[in-house]
């Protein structure tokens, strides 16, 4: 068994939140594929079966108590919960494209959206915690350019334009 990844101070309502969309959003895009495959047009029909195979693969990961009578689920879950946020976010994006992609409808673009949301989620906490406002303010004036660049002597003489 894999140990967890290290994880970032995060607030733990953006964990919950993640999870919950995870787990919310793979049941909304369960139902929804099962929805697109009630169409005689093929695409749609893939579609539907992405949908709902990327769904379970959501909800399996999310939420193992949601499936706990399949027995690689825990062991599928708890690798998952191994992995870095930026592989999670990376995976789920990716895998909410395809159906999109194949039959651009409602609730192809809903139900997957939402698999997709989870996955800006997990980037977003993989970008970690704002810095300070004390942090943000001494990178900036780190960043400053030479006083005598041009774009600091159109702006300190406006009228330096006409004589170049």
């Amino acid at each position: 068994m894999t140990t967890p990844a290290p994880q970032v101070d995060l607030p733990w309502w953006q964990k919950y939140l993640a999870r919950g969309v995870g787990c919310g959003g793979g049941i909304i895009a369960m139902g929804l594929g099962v929805f697109n495959c009630l169409t005689i047009t093929p695409m749609c029909i893939v579609a539907g079966i992405w949908q709902m195979l990327a769904a379970f693969i959501v909800i399996s990961a999310e939420a193992p108590c949601c499936c706990m009578f399949i027995d690689f689920v825990q062991q599928y879950s708890t690798w998952v919960e191994g992995r870095q946020h930026w592989q999670k976010a990376a995976f789920y994006i990716i895998l909410a494209l395809p159906a999109v992609i194949m039959c651009p409808g409602l609730a192809t673009i809903f139900g997957s959206g939402l698999i997709f949301l989870c996955g800006v989620l997990y980037g977003m906490m993989a970008l970690g915690k704002k810095g300070s406002r004390e942090d943000m303010i001494a990178a900036a004036q780190q960043n400053t350019g030479p006083a005598n660049s041009q774009s600091a002597i159109l702006v300190d003489d406006p009228e330096a334009w006409r004589s170049t």
